[in-house]
């Protein structure tokens, strides 16, 4: 016998020592992920990707049995049989596996499907789930020393999702392949997403712009003359109410008043706020500020965390740099807490407070994950910046800065706002000191608003003072503004609809169908999105109606909490809805080809009118002729003001970014980077209206001609 207790020879226990060389099998969904854990865990560990879902419903067909409890009917997704062979193969040759899928709905389904394939092949093998919320040394080594098995509950969960989502998609898409147009679709969650971009969009269309004016002064003490003493305050109010300067006129006669007026300081306050640091991110929280800050759409933010998820070669090797970026929770663990308090200890130990903040979780948040955080803190942005890209970069900033300000102590301003009286008006200025930094001395891409207050004068109350100059500027109000990603996510959050894993694929379904498109990051429904959504609207209420989407939420939670049947929940929805579907079907009149539109336009090529026509990517031009005469052309969307040739969508070479110019070129050479508004000229000078865009003012209609000054905006300078 060895000193290890083993004999030099012998059958059994050689077959047991071969048996205890064998590997274990740990299966994740993505290669990147796999390298990163790879390296973690060592040689006596193989770690393979899935790829995401290798087994799921086919595209082909409904495959749903409703007949009888609503069981799937489950495949190997196309081109995914050899990869699937393989890892049964593998686990064959393996003395344990480990599915390592992510730790929610989606991933636990993946390892429910596994197992059961790897099962269905080998009945040796033990199989294990486990789960972690960061990719890191220590998370990977505690998952694998404490396995679990698969959450049946969860899994249910997915199932009545994949479920539901397929009887609403496969019932209402053929509709309306059948009576609108062929490859359209309609989704549980997208229909109602785009239910609220066309209602928003109803309310910006009958939106009517007013002219008002505002009216600023520059004043300056009597005591010196110098430029630096001068400072600008704007009229508040006048006979005691909120000034409504209507015209230019108006507020010309206002200034005839105010002119050699003594002016005089009223009153002086200050007021001292202590400002929080707001909690750590969540999806949408941090989709939201991806987009506000960084210019990010939803799906670009998810990519970019999934792939700081996974793990960036940072020098010393593969790290996983953020916790799981799927989440509703602002929940941090003890150990995060303790590491980030560490370090602010020893950079900002005047910002450290005497015990952790804490952040009460939501009640819609189902908490089965942390908050997005960095997973190591002094992985400081600056400190990995070489290794990142642009994009990882910015994203690991705000997240680690929003993380590690959220543990710091709060920041205190003092506001000073001065009233100056003049004549019947009193004009105010105000700036904001930061008195104490606090939270943020972190913030280097997130600044915090009251960080950029300005300075005031030093003044003091019953100083005369000198109205040197009136500045009178022309505005228009703005209505509702359209969505954009952050906002859509924002309200997606608000009413419950969907989940974090759903908001940046229902916004790509949309733009992919071409029910919505993107003008200056904003969501503007086409006509194809707009009668789509009135019809589900009017013959299936329900299905777009947000209260009853959330309901579903809500029930696909108690799914997941064993407190509910999901084939009960799915056929209590189903059996009056498929009784709509197939009323629907009967009575709905076919509006196919009613956007197609005969135009005046003759075919160069054959001599045939042409045709307006909607096509993937928008509406277009195409011969009567077809399919004898395929020439196609882009529709003309205003008349050139240069030449009275036509305008036409155009893009640039290379990145292809669109503007509008004229058929006539090379001879006219107008161009404008504002979309034309259908049909709408100038009323002052003719030349076509377009929808500009400035931060000031947001999205407003202007005339393209410089030289006119209807509806224009004092930030802009010459588009055309």
């Amino acid at each position: 016998m060895t000193e290890n207790g083993k004999t030099e020879t012998g059958g059994t226990n050689a077959r047991k020592t071969k048996k205890a060389e064998k590997k274990t099998l740990v299966i994740v969904e993505s290669p990147a992920k796999a390298k990163t854990i790879e390296k973690y865990l060592g040689g006596s560990y193989t770690v393979k990707a899935s790829m995401g879902h290798l087994i799921d419903l086919p595209k082909s067909r409904m495959a749903i049995d409703v007949d009888h409890e609503f069981e799937p009917e489950y495949i190997t997704v196309r081109g995914r049989a050899k990869l699937l062979k393989e890892l049964q193969s593998d686990a064959k040759k393996s003395g344990e596996v480990l599915l390592a899928s992510d730790n929610d709905r989606e991933g636990e389904a993946i390892a429910w499907h596994l197992r059961n394939a790897i099962s269905a092949k080998t009945k040796n093998v033990p199989i294990k789930r486990i789960s972690f919320n960061e990719i890191t040394p220590q998370a990977i080594k505690d998952a694998v020393a404490n396995p679990a098995g698969i959450d049946e509950a969860k899994v249910n969960a997915q199932k009545a999702r994949r479920v539901l989502d397929r009887l609403v998609g496969y019932s209402l898409s053929p509709l309306l392949w059948k009576k609108v147009k062929n490859g359209l679709s309609a989704g549980r969650v997208q229909s109602v997403a785009l239910r609220l971009i066309c209602e928003r969009e109803k309310e910006v269309e009958s939106f009517t712009p007013e002219e008002y004016w505002t009216l600023d002064a520059d004043f300056k003490t009597e005591k010196t003359s110098s430029r630096h003493s001068a400072f600008t305050a704007q009229l508040v109010l006048w006979q005691g109410k909120k000034p409504e300067l209507k015209s230019e006129a108006e507020v010309t006669a206002l200034i005839e008043k105010l002119q050699n007026t003594e002016c005089v300081v009223k009153d002086i306050r200050q007021t001292e706020k202590t400002v929080k640091p707001k909690p750590p991110f969540t999806t949408s929280q941090m989709q939201q500020t991806a987009a506000n800050r960084l210019g990010f759409t939803s799906k670009k933010t998810m990519q970019v965390a999934q792939q700081l998820y996974e793990g960036v070669n940072i020098g010393e090797g593969r790290v996983g740099l953020i916790t799981y970026m799927r989440t509703d929770s602002v929940r941090i663990s003890q150990l995060a807490i303790q590491e980030v308090r560490a370090w602010i200890g020893k950079n900002y130990p005047g910002d450290l407070p005497g015990a952790p903040v804490e952040y009460a979780v939501g009640k819609k948040a189902q908490d089965a994950h942390e908050a997005i955080r960095p997973t190591y803190v002094d992985y400081t942005p600056d400190s990995i910046k070489e290794s990142l890209t642009k994009d990882q970069y910015r994203l690991y900033a705000v997240i680690w800065e929003r993380f590690v300000a959220c543990q710091m102590e709060s920041a205190k301003t003092n506001t000073i706002s001065i009233d100056i009286g003049a004549g019947e008006g009193i004009f105010r200025v105000a700036g904001t000191k930061v008195l104490k930094k606090g939270f943020m001395q972190v913030l280097k891409l997130l600044p915090a608003k009251d960080e950029k207050g300005g300075s005031v004068p030093a003044v003091k109350t019953g100083d005369i003072l000198t109205a040197e100059k009136f500045y009178s500027e022309q505005h228009f109000t703005q209505g509702p503004p359209r969505y954009t990603d952050a906002s859509i996510v924002k309200i997606l959050e608000e009413k419950g609809i969907g989940r974090p894993s759903t908001y940046a694929p229902t916004i790509s379904v949309l733009l992919d169908r071409y029910y919505v498109t993107r003008s200056n990051r904003q969501l503007v429904p086409t006509i194809l999105g707009k009668m789509i959504s009135d019809m589900l609207g009017e013959y299936f209420p329900h299905v777009v109606d947000a209260a009853f989407t959330a309901t579903m939420e809500t029930k696909l939670d108690e799914v997941e909490d064993n407190r509910t049947s999901w084939p009960k929940m799915i056929r209590e929805f189903y059996d009056p809805f498929k009784t709509q579907v197939d009323e629907v079907g009967k009575t709905l009149e076919s509006y196919k080809g009613s956007l197609d539109e005969i135009t005046d336009l003759v075919c160069e090529k054959c001599g045939k009118h042409m045709v307006k026509k909607l096509g993937r990517f928008g509406f277009f031009l195409a011969c009567q002729g077809f399919p004898e005469c395929r020439n196609t052309r882009s529709i003309p969307l205003a008349a050139c003001p240069k030449c009275g040739g036509d305008i036409v969508a155009r893009k640039t070479k290379g990145r292809g970014k669109e503007f509008y110019g004229c058929t006539g070129y090379p001879e006219c050479d107008f161009i404008s980077h504002f979309k034309p508004l259908p049909g709408q000229s100038c009323p002052k000078c003719g030349w076509f209206l377009v929808e500009k865009y400035d931060k000031k003012n947001g999205s407003h209609k202007g005339c393209i001609n410089p030289d006119c000054d209807y509806l224009h905006s004092s930030e802009e300078g010459e588009d055309a």
